[in-house]
C-alpha cells in the first residue's frame, strides 16, 4: 500500500510540475484529472483556439516515460477529450491537440506537442 500510496504522490506532483510548466508557456489550465467514463485526461489546457489534452508521464528515464503511453491509453484520451471539446460553448471555432509531457528526476520537462494524432 506504501508503494502505491508513494507513486500517487509522486504523480500529483509531477502533474502541478507540468500545469506550472504549461503555465509559464502561456496556457490557460482548464482542468486536472478531468474524468469521463470514457477515459481520464491529466491535464486540459487552452491557448487561443487552441485546446490540448497533455498525458503526464513521471518515469526514470524520458525513454522510459514516451514509452508508458499505450496506444489504447491515447484511444480512451481522445474519446473523453472530444467530450471535453463538446461541451465547451464555442466547441465548432477550437482545435485539438494530444500533447505529453514527460517527467524525470532531476530534469526539465519534456513536453511533447502533438504526441500523437486520432
Amino acid at each position: 500500500m506504501a508503494a502505491r500510496t508513494d507513486r500517487h504522490s509522486r504523480g500529483r506532483a509531477g502533474e502541478t510540475r507540468a500545469v506550472w510548466w504549461l503555465r509559464l508557456q502561456g496556457y490557460r489550465i482548464l482542468a486536472r484529472n478531468w474524468r469521463h467514463p470514457l477515459g481520464e485526461i491529466d491535464i486540459l489546457a487552452r491557448r487561443g483556439r487552441l485546446v490540448i489534452a497533455v498525458e503526464v508521464k513521471w518515469r526514470d528515464s524520458f525513454a522510459q516515460a514516451a514509452e508508458a503511453v499505450q496506444a489504447a491509453q491515447r484511444h480512451r484520451i481522445a474519446q473523453a477529450a472530444a467530450v471535453f471539446l463538446g461541451q465547451q460553448a464555442d466547441a465548432a471555432t477550437l482545435s485539438l491537440r494530444f500533447d505529453a509531457m514527460l517527467l524525470v528526476p532531476g530534469r526539465w520537462p519534456r513536453h511533447i506537442r502533438d504526441a500523437w494524432r486520432i
